[in-house]
């Protein structure tokens, strides 16, 4: 009898501690309130396929065309990868295999190809997956054909190489993404990709990319280096505080963002969250001294953070920080998203609102919310507007 008595106390105690520890999650859940919300089209989903920065910068452009005529366009992400890939595995065998044949990209890629080809509406394409009888991109049969072929062309041991090679990687890209039309009517107006551009009232040039290290002189451009950087397009080069200045600047006279950056953190979490955590200072709020903290699992921290919410402390970025992060891998080139808003929490703390491309994902149907640190510690780079940049960095800048 007393042995049961003993395991009842120890069970009261331990459905307690699970309870406070429930209330105690549930009252650090982020409560947003919208400061700033700017017009976006549809979220998207591009599942398998490793296409953010074409879903992303199309929606950037979407929003583009929004401010500027009102008009409400869905633009094909498979024309882009189409000609994309095209002109990346063209590099590639240039460069003898020397240059990264892969799915990712960059803003930069989107901007040149509609510059250069030109851009249609998604209806005037197959549908994302549908060439192979899915109802959405699915990507890992297609670049499993794809990569192979790529790379026996460009380490072809042959003196010289034809052109054939071009008419079978393009039956390829037509295969799985469906062939780019020559013409196409969109209501009731017959449209080459050209025109078409043309039609949607930007100026293309307005576009520039902004982004901020100390290894190239501020103020001046330079191609950041990474991987899906292949295009070398140049980004101009400002100081953190002036970074974060231009994005606020923004959104404030109604322009969004085209955003790349580094999610491989913690606390960019699947629920809908980026916080840039400091573990150090987390882990006396979260219940563990150093030593039991070093104890957890990686999920088991990853637990224990995200159900700090609102209150996790986080990092204060210094340039040194993003500098530092750049050098040692840490900060990562790894997806792109649009920034179309500002939200700030129960204690008064503000977030940028992201939109994905993950579909209706997460907490808040496919948009996070990320705070300002982590925005400023985590960002690549990003393609924005030049005309949303203040006057004195544009003059700065020469632009």
């Amino acid at each position: 009898m007393r042995k049961l008595f003993l395991l009842a106390m120890i069970s009261l105690v331990c459905t307690g501690a699970m309870a406070q520890d429930e209330e105690k999650e549930k009252g650090n859940k982020p409560v947003f309130t919208t400061i700033k919300e700017l017009p976006i089209t549809s979220v998207k989903d591009q599942n398998r396929s490793g296409t953010c920065w074409a879903y992303s910068t199309l929606s950037f452009f979407e929003s583009e065309i929004l401010k500027k005529t009102g008009k409400t366009y869905d633009l094909c992400e498979m024309f882009i990868a189409n000609k994309d890939y095209m002109e990346r595995a063209v590099l590639t065998v240039r460069m003898h295999g020397d240059s990264q044949f892969a799915q990712g990209g960059s803003a930069e890629d989107v901007l040149d190809v509609i510059k250069a080809h030109g851009i249609c509406p998604e209806t005037a394409m197959p549908l994302p997956g549908t060439m192979q009888g899915d109802s959405l991109a699915n990507f890992n049969e297609f670049f499993s054909v794809l990569e192979p072929y790529v790379d026996a062309i460009a380490k072809n041991k042959a003196k010289k190489i034809s052109n054939q090679w071009k008419v079978g990687l393009q039956g390829i890209l037509d295969a799985y993404l469906g062939k780019c039309p020559e013409s196409f009517e969109y209501e009731g107006k017959m449209y080459t990709p050209q025109s078409f551009a043309n039609s949607l009232g930007l100026d293309w040039n307005d576009y520039v990319s902004i982004t901020s290290y100390t290894h190239h002189p501020f103020y001046t451009s330079f191609a950041v280096e990474v991987q899906d950087n292949w295009r070398w397009g140049q980004s101009y080069n400002v100081p953190m505080d002036e970074m974060m200045r231009i994005i606020d600047n923004a959104l404030d006279n109604g322009y969004t963002i085209a955003w790349g950056g580094d999610v491989s953190e913690d606390g960019f979490t699947r629920k809908g969250l980026g916080i840039l955590y400091d573990t150090k200072a987390a882990q006396s709020l979260s219940g563990s001294d150093a030593a039991r903290w070093l104890k957890l699992t990686s999920s088991e921290k990853k637990t224990k953070l995200d159900s700090l919410g609102v209150n996790a402390p986080e990092i204060v970025p210094t340039q040194e920080y993003r500098q530092e992060g750049f050098d040692n891998w840490e900060l990562t080139d790894d997806h792109g998203m649009h920034i179309y808003g500002l939200a700030k929490d129960q204690n008064g703390k503000e977030y940028y609102m992201v939109k994905n491309s993950w579909g209706e994902y997460g907490d808040y149907k496919g948009t996070w919310y990320m705070t300002k640190a982590f925005v400023a510690g985590k960002t690549m780079d990003f393609l924005i507007n030049k005309n949303a940049i203040p006057k004195d960095i544009r003059k700065k800048l020469g632009i």
